[in-house]
């Protein structure tokens, strides 16, 4: 039996559905603008919207654009985006949310929340029945070709009785409103349903930008819900069931999933750890994940992986973003999937029609929230049905592989009707037709004027017990664009907030201080002291490694930008007539990939090779230059974006895109061929000025503002194996050119290691070599110098065997650094054994060179032993 379809709204109803803009009390009518003289005569303002209105405060309506400034602000410094496949100007695009709120009133709110709780029982016993004895197919109460013939349903989880007893955990339900207020559900989503991040990002936003509507306004929180959702998930795991400490993780496509961001932001709140199919092991049907400690049980996965590419060797075998033997260990009952893998059948846009029965047979209960009315073209009853009315619906594929574009028959001239009709006719199963609804509409500001949008509200219940669901107060507000009829994040629609408007709440409970008073105890009694056990979050390889090359990246940059400014100032300063600084200079820059190997050096050309330093400074194809090091610096960034605070993930974000447009400004494709070479020089050390600004921001979050675990130790150790290369290569090039003994190059020597100050405070102006190794090389004291450097390179990496599965390899790590406490300043000054006694320096040049070697043998070791896991003496991964 179909739910009874709604009538379509007149234009006065749909004009009245929006009074926002037209007349109520004396201090909210005097800050709306003027309404139209040829719109429909003034409407009461609803009252939730008249108690929002007040609280903007004395600015009122004037202070609408500058809040909206603001809310931009919050979005772009947050780094919201929302990725859009069509979009050929780039994969990024900034989240769109608008200012005002959708406002529910408690009484709206109570309807939705048990219609929703409703349906989500009905759909966890549908999946119950379908994976279990199948009475519904039996009995016909539901088409066996709706769930057999639909790509989503995997015959290799019938039977299958998961962790915990709960099929689904999350499931996400869209709704829109009739002209009589009345709530219908539209599409239901149970595979991956996003939102949960995004709404819970539109709540913060939104709610700092009107504290006191929401504070007055009495909005119910969003908390509770997510923290039963994971206290659900540890109960119902393998290990909740034991009593165990239970170990959950976040399942995410990558990075260039349009919802990464949602990813990211849901794993840090949620303090999930946030993993990639190749993060993920299964071995003797358990599901592990790989650490740097080696492999650690996982046993409960949220998985934002559609059904299909979540196993290769049971589904999709071109997938790599599932795990291997995933299912089998589901099969096992070893790890608890939200949502079990199967439920895709669920979302089929036919499957509404068939409801209403279902609730009545599987709850005994009528269906307390509808659905629009819905005709499954298979059934030839509804068929006949349903073509004479076509013109009045909307028609829908059915199954995934079919299409998932709507079409609103509305829209369509006879001659596409009579089409449509044709296709009904021959692919009936194919497609389902469901009665149109226009979208009830809220109000939005546009510029400087309130206009309607279009809405669609997606609710979502979280299961919290057996057969127990909450449902979160509020949801996701999907708008329409300009004259759209569609609300889809993906066509150019935006979002808003959804406020839930209760009654004062009672006082909030006292904040839990660590300590509490025992049952019955004496009033003053002395309390007991909880003891908590700190669990230590896992650093996943995949994270490690990327933590690894954000470190490097950050490095190379720094020193990529002082390279950059100590060349430009050189070739326009003082010492510019300097040959072996001129030498020293070239030699850095090519080495480092600042300039092509092509470019003659400054000794020769010197105004040719400083335009190809400046042309250079943001190419990301040719050079490895300051803007290739920069988007690599946001590329590993990204990839544990997770691990990172909003504000250094922020000055990321602003380092690039500052510098870019920084060098488009003096050598993008409009720069004038004839403009001053002086100016460009200028204007490209302004630009390094400004990054290396954001860089030291930068070195001050990795250093200040980050846990001291193993991720962030090889973090560290990444920087410093890029800086002692990079030092020691610059250094043995000072000697090789000469540019150690010229007064122009000694400085520059010491501003590349960033120790001009501390040289001249305690050498004052003396220009002697062993003073200068003393500082650069031996000084401990001094974290620029190579002893300093590589001193603290064997501490990480001790500390790091520690507490890694590689502790007895331990010395083998630190052994492969020479030791600064063996160098010795007048060893290091004469002459090797063996070497000419013109080469004073022979023995420092021997160092120096061990030191790249090291630094690169290291990276190496480190990437087989923590990353790919290949070392011939590392078992932790192996079989």
């Amino acid at each position: 039996m179909l739910d009874k379809p709604s009538p379509a709204p007149s234009q006065s109803q749909q004009q009245s559905q929006f009074a926002l803009h037209l007349a109520g009390t004396a201090p909210v009518a005097a800050a709306l603008p003027t309404a139209d003289p040829a719109s429909p005569p003034p409407a009461k303002l609803a009252p939730d919207w008249h108690r929002f209105f007040n609280f903007l405060g004395g600015d009122g309506f004037d202070d609408l654009s500058h809040r909206t400034a603001n809310l931009h602000r919050q979005i772009r410094d947050n780094g919201v985006t929302y990725n859009v496949y069509a979009d050929a100007n780039g994969p990024q695009r900034p989240w769109s949310l608008d200012l005002f709120p959708l406002l529910l009133s408690a009484q709206d709110w109570t309807q939705i929340a048990r219609g929703i709780t409703q349906r989500a029982r009905l759909l966890d016993r549908i999946m119950a029945d379908v994976y279990g004895p199948q009475q519904l197919l039996s009995l016909g109460l539901l088409p066996t070709a709706l769930v057999q013939g639909h790509p989503g349903y995997l015959r290799a989880m019938h039977g299958v009785q998961p962790a915990g007893g709960t099929f689904l955990h999350i499931a996400a339900f869209d709704l829109a409103r009739g002209p009589d207020g009345r709530w219908w559900v539209v599409s239901q989503r149970t595979q991956a349903p996003s939102g949960l991040g995004y709404l819970l990002e539109n709540r913060l936003t939104i709610s700092r930008l009107f504290p006191q509507a929401f504070r007055e306004m009495k909005v119910q929180a969003l908390a509770a819900s997510y923290k039963a959702l994971i206290d659900g998930m540890k109960a119902h795991s393998p290990a909740g069931a034991r009593g165990e400490d239970s170990r959950i993780v976040l399942l995410t496509p990558g990075p260039y999933n349009e919802t990464y961001f949602e990813h990211a932001y849901l794993a840090r709140y949620l303090g999930l750890t946030l993993v990639e199919g190749s993060d993920l092991l299964v071995r003797d049907d358990k599901l592990y994940l790989k650490t740097l400690q080696g492999l650690e049980p996982v046993h409960g996965l949220l998985k934002r992986l559609d059904d299909e590419f979540l196993d290769p060797l049971e589904l999709r075998s071109d997938s790599t973003l599932g795990v291997p033997g995933l299912l089998q260990a589901i099969r096992a009952g070893n790890v608890l999937v939200t949502n079990t893998p199967g439920s895709a059948f669920l979302e089929s846009s036919a499957l509404l029609g068939f409801l209403p029965a279902l609730s009545r047979h599987l709850l005994d209960q009528p269906l307390a929230m509808p659905s629009l009315a819905t005709w499954w073209c298979g059934e030839q009853a509804a068929l006949q049905s349903v073509l004479p009315r076509l013109k009045e619906c909307v028609i829908k594929a059915t199954y995934p592989n079919v299409g998932s574009s709507s079409v609103i028959a509305q829209t369509l001239s006879s001659r596409e009707i009579d089409e449509w009709a044709g296709r009904l006719v021959r692919r009936s199963e194919d497609y389902t037709v469901q009665a149109y609804l226009p979208l009830s509409q809220t109000p939005t500001w546009q510029g400087q004027r309130i206009a309607p949008r279009s809405t669609m509200l997606r609710v979502f219940a979280v299961a919290d017990g057996a057969g127990s669901w909450q449902v979160l107060p509020g949801g996701l507000a999907r708008l329409a664009g300009v004259n759209a009829k569609i609300a889809s994040m993906q066509q150019g629609g935006s979002s808003a907030d959804v406020w839930v408007v209760s009654s004062p709440a009672a006082a909030p409970p006292a904040t839990n201080t660590g300590t509490t008073v025992p049952a019955g105890a004496e009033p003053g009694a002395a309390p007991q002291v909880w003891t908590r056990h700190r669990h230590k979050p896992a650093v996943t390889s995949r994270a490690a490694e990327n933590l690894f090359w954000l470190g490097r990246y950050t490095e190379r940059t720094e020193n990529a930008i002082r390279m950059a400014r100590l060349t430009l100032q050189s070739l326009n300063g003082e010492d510019q007539s300097s040959q072996p600084l001129l030498a020293w200079l070239s030699e850095l820059a090519v080495k480092n990939g600042l300039v092509l190997d092509t470019v003659p050096p400054a000794t020769q050309a010197r105004r040719v090779f400083e335009r190809s330093l400046i042309a250079s400074l943001a190419d990301t194809e040719q050079a490895a230059s300051v803007g290739y090091n920069l988007r690599a610096l946001k590329g590993a960034a990204s990839a544990v974006r997770e691990r990172l605070s909003q504000e250094q993930w922020h000055v990321i974000v602003r380092a690039e895109e500052d510098f870019f447009r920084r060098c488009e400004s003096f050598s993008g494709p409009d720069h004038p061929a004839t403009q001053a070479l002086e100016y460009s020089s200028v204007e490209a050390l302004r630009a390094l000025e400004s990054a290396s600004s954001f860089l030291a921001a930068m070195t001050g979050a990795q250093t200040d503002r980050m846990s001291r675990d193993d991720g962030w130790r090889l973090l560290s150790t990444g920087r410093h194996i890029e800086r002692l290369h990079t030092l020691s290569a610059a250094l043995i090039l000072g000697f090789e050119t000469g540019a150690v003994h010229d007064e122009g190059g000694f400085d520059a020597m010491l501003a590349l290691f960033d120790s001009t100050i501390t040289f001249h405070a305690q050498y004052q102006q003396q220009r002697d070599i062993p003073a200068l190794l003393d500082l650069l090389v031996l000084d401990r004291d001094n974290p620029r110098s190579l002893g300093w450097v590589t001193q603290t390179l064997r501490g990480r990496l001790a500390r790091l065997a520690e507490n890694t599965a590689g502790k007895a390899q331990a010395p083998e790590l630190t052994q492969t650094l020479p030791d600064p406490g063996s160098w010795i300043l007048r060893e290091l000054c004469i002459a090797a054994p063996g070497a000419a006694q013109d080469q004073p320096y022979a023995s420092l040049l021997n160092q120096l060179a061990r030191c790249c070697e090291a630094a690169f043998d290291l990276s190496d070791l480190l990437s087989r032993r923590y990353f790919s896991h290949v070392a011939q003496d590392e078992h932790s991964l192996g079989a």
